[in-house]
């Protein structure tokens, strides 16, 4: 055994101690029963949060996870409580759970069940319960299965959701709640998201999120209880107040959440609305059915992506005039491993999307808004894309020619393997988009077209790899003038 220092020794020590601390921690809310409170802020911004007095909400944010975040917009749909709060409650996008209004009308929540019905399906002895200061949610959205479902009275609005919500964790021994609070978009719309009464209405708000919270740690058998708390919003609101449209401040969204996997103080951009769902689910132990087709994913749970590693090293705009001249969000520098092939690209054009770049949702659709950019839903945090339409929005030269070229992957010679990204593609002939892999540095071969529009969905591709080969490279060309775009994010080769 080699001679260790004194240092040495104090050193691993301390490290097999945080260790052993860490498997501890997780031990002890294992033992723990799960349980859930979402709590819905209807019209709340994120920004305007943290502009506000709201002692309680910035607890929350230095005790857990901040997620900003974004939503759709037309065609998909509006911008509306309907599709938001469908989207929160189901874990599924408004193409699926097809609500594209406040009327509900054509939903596919038999299809697309609300997460408090899921979790009575999936384990019945748990007790649920939703209150809602606007009665639809608890009405339509929340399925018969829930245990309990109530609608405020319009006389006691929010003060009576609270109180109830207070007195069901106070008095009975609740396993997943949902509490919906409203004053605040009431506020947006009257008196706009810029103004001094909007601010009052999410102090307001904080409070009884205060003391709702409050009642949960009041609980006797709290320390036995492992709770995930999330608070979040179904759409954001205009300076002058109203929400329904294509602006940015209007599909901002957010998570607040505290429990025992995030970590005090964090913040992520990987968050998307129908994660709320999900994650309550995965917090209490039901298994998430690949069958169900949900499109959240547990926050518990991150996904490491490539893309999203250069969020901390985006660039503010250069040509674009649209986008807030504060605001980075692109970068023509890809993470390691990746490369960029701007060998036959075109001259001049637009600077930030001259071949393939790397860049955001919040930056990418203020380039031009209402051209369906809005609809890259299932894209996350950083993503790479081909856009041919705003590059030649200046004098440019040539076609839009470039390929974005992945790492090598391990794959197993003569076995098969599987290709996994998130697409989104918008189509205008002459343009293409290709999909090629090459094995072992050998000739690409394509393996996916696109020459028609396809709405944002995860592609899998089964690869038949060759004998003896040992690795697979994956190559996405874009090819085309003044046209449309491409988006790819999440790529990733398994072995079968």
């Amino acid at each position: 055994m080699p001679h260790l220092s004194r240092r040495s020794l104090l050193l691993s020590a301390a490290a097999a101690a945080a260790t052993a601390g860490s498997f501890t921690a997780v031990a002890r809310a294992a033992a723990r029963t799960p349980k859930v409170l979402v709590i819905g802020l209807d019209g709340a911004l994120l920004s305007r949060i943290k502009d506000a007095d709201a002692p309680h909400l910035d607890a929350l944010m230095a005790a857990g996870l901040t997620a900003p975040s974004s939503i759709y917009a037309n065609p998909l749909a509006p911008t509306l409580s309907g599709p938001g709060w469908s989207t929160i409650l189901t874990g599924v996008w408004p193409d699926k759970h097809n609500v594209k209004d406040n009327a509900f009308t054509g939903a596919r929540f038999t299809q697309y069940p609300d997460f408090l019905t899921r979790a009575e399906t999936a384990k019945p002895a748990l007790s649920t319960y939703a209150v809602a200061s606007w009665t639809p949610l608890t009405d339509t959205v929340f399925s018969a299965k829930v245990d309990t479902r109530v609608s405020t009275p319009s006389a006691e609005y929010d003060t009576g959701t609270t109180s109830r919500a207070v007195a069901r964790l106070r008095d009975a021994n609740p396993d997943a709640v949902f509490v919906h609070l409203d004053n605040i978009d009431h506020a947006g719309h009257s008196y706009g998201a810029a103004s001094q009464r909007y601010l009052d209405a999410i102090h307001t708000a904080d409070a009884q999120v205060g003391e709702i919270v409050a009642a949960v740690k009041a609980r006797p058998s709290y320390a036995a209880e492992d709770w995930l708390i999330m608070v979040t919003a179904d759409h954001g609101h205009t300076d002058a107040g109203g929400h329904g449209g294509s602006t940015l401040q209007e599909r901002q969204t957010f998570l607040i959440a505290t429990g025992s996997a995030l970590a005090p103080g964090s913040v992520r951009h990987d968050v998307k609305m129908p994660d709320v769902a999900v994650s309550a689910l995965a917090h209490l132990g039901i298994p998430l059915d690949p069958a169900w087709g949900l499109d959240g994913r547990p926050v518990q749970q991150p996904v490491p992506d490539d893309f999203d590693a250069l969020r901390g090293s985006l660039a503010a705009r250069v040509d674009e005039t649209g986008i807030p001249a504060g605001l980075v969000g692109f970068t023509h520098t890809p993470p390691p491993g990746w490369s960029v092939d701007n060998s036959a690209m075109g001259g001049g054009g637009v600077t930030e999307w001259r071949g393939w770049s790397f860049t955001t949702d919040e930056f990418w659709t203020q380039a031009q808004r209402d051209q369906n950019r809005e609809s890259n839903i299932r894209a996350r945090n950083v993503f790479a894309v081909a856009d041919g339409d705003e590059w030649a929005d200046r004098t440019y030269t040539g076609t839009f020619d470039s390929t974005l070229v992945s790492p090598a992957y391990p794959v197993t010679g003569g076995g098969t393997a599987v290709l996994t990204y998130t697409t989104y593609y918008r189509h205008e002939s002459p343009q293409k988009g290709e999909v090629l892999v090459s094995y072992d540095g050998g000739t690409p071969v394509s393996v996916r077209t696109y020459s028609a529009d396809v709405p944002s969905r995860t592609e899998t591709v089964t690869l038949q790899v060759p004998a003896g080969a040992t690795s697979a490279r994956v190559r996405f060309r874009y090819t085309g003038g003044n046209n449309w775009y491409w988006v790819i994010d999440g790529v990733r080769i398994d072995r079968s």
